[in-house]
């Protein structure tokens, strides 16, 4: 369940992302309402993923899955370059992408967060 909840906050983040484009710096109204609220939502399922990874494991595949996606969703509906070298790059981050989530157990125990002033 938590790796869905990682996949769903990063596809998330690829709305939100290009929501910032539409909404020309929070002007446009209807952008800005998509944008805030799929921000919200991604937010939300990362942070319920955190109960169950590791932090670092979970903070690289949701930021590398919004950034991968990103620039896919730009080289395919918004003219951005293509080019080799681009391409082989973001075969890298998917490639770190998934083995991160090869090496990560997939424990389903709630991880332990230190309290204060210890």
């Amino acid at each position: 369940m938590q790796w869905i909840l990682i996949f769903i906050a990063g596809l998330l983040e690829i709305i939100w992302v290009i929501g910032l484009r539409y909404s020309e710096g929070f002007t446009v109204l209807t952008p800005s309402i998509i944008t805030l609220i799929t921000l919200a939502i991604s937010f939300y399922l990362f942070s319920k993923s955190l109960k169950f990874l590791p932090i670092g494991t979970a903070y690289a595949i949701f930021t590398g899955l919004g950034a991968a996606g990103t620039a896919i969703v730009g080289i395919l509906y918004f003219g951005e370059s293509a080019s080799p070298s681009k391409l082989f790059f973001l075969s890298l981050m998917l490639i770190g992408i998934i083995g991160l989530k090869m090496t990560t157990s997939d424990e389903t125990t709630e991880t332990e967060v230190p309290e204060e002033g210890k």
